[in-house]
C-alpha cells in the first residue's frame, strides 16, 4: 500500500511539475498545477512513510522472531543442558547411594568376629561363630566363577586374609611340593618328643589348603601353625569342602582370616568360612574359629617362644586334645585305639585296615572314642575297612 501511494504521488508530482512548468513558459496561470503538484507529493510522502513504516515493523517482527527463536534456542539448550546436568548429578547420587546401600547392606549382616568375642581355650579345638552362619554378602553368595584372593603382608610380615571361591578346577592336579623355604611370622623350628604328634610344635599352615586351591609355597598363605591348629582344629574342615567339592563339583565360598592380638607375630587362631554356592548352603555352611594352641605347651604369641606347660604328662599325643581319651603312641601292638585317622587325608580307618600300613607313622591319629564323632568332625570313613 505505502509502495503504491509513493509511485503514484512521484508521478503525479512529476507530471503537475511538468505542465506548471510548462504554464509559466506559455504565461498561462499555474495555480492549479501547483496545488495538484502539491498533493501528488503529499501522496508521495505518506506513500513513504508508510513503507518506511512497514519495513520497520517487519524487521522489528524479524528481530522479535529472531530474539525470540534464540531465546526458544537459549532455553531449549539450557534446559538439556540443565537436564543432562541435573541426570549426572542424579546418577552420581544414585551411585553413591546405591554404594552406601550396599556398604550398609553388607554391615547388616552382623558384627565381624573380634578376638575379644572369643572365649578362651578350654580343650575344644574350634567353636561356632555367628550360629555356625559365615558373613559372606548376597553378592559374594552368588559368584559362580572361580577364583583365588590372598592379601598383602601387613607391616609386621603378619598374613592377612584368604578368600576363594573353590571348584574342581582350582584342585591341584600334582603332590604338594617342598615349603620348608618359607619361613612365617613367628616361625621357630622346635620340637617336644613324646608331648607332640609328629614332635614338631610348629607347621606351616597353608590358610586354604594345598587340596583345595594347589597353592605350594605362596608365602602370603601360609602361617605358623600349631600341629593342633593345623591337623585337629583345620583339617576336618578342609576335608569337608573337599569331599563336597569332588562329589558334586559345586562352588564354595571359603574365607580364612589369621587373627593375630595386637603386635603378635603367631595368630591366636583362625576364622574359616564356608558357603556352597549352586545349593544355597545346603552342602556347606559353617563359621568357626579355631584355635592355635598346643595342648602341654605354653607360647609366647609375640614372638613365637615355647617352653613346656605345667600341665604336660609324658608319653601324651595331640589324641588327648580334651576331647577323647589320651592314647600313647609307641607300637601298633601296644595301641587300643578304635580308630586311626590319617590326618593328612582325612580318612578314618580300623586299626586292622590295610591302608595303615601305609599310612606315615606321623599321619596317624590313634582314637579312642566313636565313628559318629569322627564324622561330624569332617573326617570321612574308609571305604575299604568302613562301607
Amino acid at each position: 500500500m505505502g509502495a503504491f501511494l509513493g509511485l503514484t504521488g512521484f508521478f503525479g508530482f512529476l507530471a503537475c511539475l511538468i505542465k506548471t512548468l510548462l504554464n509559466r513558459i506559455k504565461k498561462k496561470p499555474a495555480k492549479r498545477c501547483a496545488i495538484a503538484a502539491m498533493i501528488f507529493f503529499g501522496f508521495f510522502v505518506l506513500g513513504y512513510h508508510i513503507d518506511t513504516q512497514g519495513k520497520k515493523e517487519s524487521d522489528d517482527s524479524s528481530t522479535v522472531q529472531t530474539t525470540e527463536q534464540t531465546t526458544e534456542q537459549t532455553t531449549e539448550q539450557t534446559t538439556v543442558q540443565t537436564t543432562v546436568q541435573a541426570t549426572v548429578q542424579t546418577t552420581a547420587q544414585n551411585t553413591a547411594d546405591d554404594t552406601a546401600s550396599s556398604t550398609e547392606g553388607d554391615a547388616e549382616t552382623g558384627a565381624k568376629l573380634q578376638l575379644s568375642d572369643v572365649p578362651t581355650f578350654s580343650g575344644e579345638a574350634f567353636i561356632e561363630v555367628n550360629n555356625n552362619i559365615p558373613y559372606f554378602t548376597d553378592s559374594e553368595k552368588s559368584k559362580t566363577a572361580s577364583f583365588e584372593e590372598y592379601s598383602q603382608f601387613d607391616s609386621l610380615g603378619r598374613c592377612g586374609v584368604a578368600f576363594a571361591n573353590l571348584n574342581k578346577e582350582l584342585m591341584p592336579t600334582q603332590e604338594r611340593g617342598e615349603i620348608g623355604s618359607i619361613k612365617p611370622s613367628g616361625w621357630h623350628t622346635v620340637k617336644y618328643n613324646d608331648l607332640i604328634e609328629g614332635n614338631y610344635l610348629y607347621n606351616r599352615c597353608h590358610l586354604i589348603a594345598y587340596s583345595l586351591a594347589g597353592e605350594n609355597a605362596n608365602p602370603q598363605n601360609l602361617i605358623t601353625g600349631t600341629r593342633y591348629l593345623n591337623t585337629i582344629g583345620m583339617a576336618p574342615f578342609e576335608n569337608k569342602v573337599g569331599d563336597y567339592i569332588q562329589r558334586t563339583d559345586n562352588h564354595v565360598l571359603y574365607r580364612v582370616t589369621p587373627m593375630f592380638e595386637g603386635d603378635n607375630l603367631v595368630a591366636s587362631g583362625v576364622e574359616i568360612e564356608g558357603w556352597s554356592v549352586e545349593d544355597n548352603g545346603s552342602g556347606i555352611c559353617f563359621n568357626v574359629f579355631c584355635y592355635n594352641v598346643q595342648p602341654y605347651i605354653d607360647i609366647d604369641y609375640l614372638t613365637g617362644d615355647s617352653s613346656v606347660g605345667s600341665d604336660a604328662e609324658p608319653d601324651k599325643t595331640t589324641a588327648d586334645a580334651g576331647l577323647t581319651e589320651a592314647v600313647s603312641e609307641k607300637t601298633t601292638a601296644e595301641i587300643q585305639a578304635d580308630y586311626i585317622v590319617n590326618t593328612n587325608s582325612g580318612k578314618i580307618h580300623l586299626p586292622s585296615c590295610p591302608s595303615v600300613d601305609d599310612m606315615a607313622e606321623h599321619n596317624k591319629w590313634y582314637y579312642v572314642g566313636s565313628l559318629d564323632e569322627l564324622i561330624e568332625r569332617g573326617y570321612t570313613p574308609c571305604k575299604r575297612c568302613l562301607e
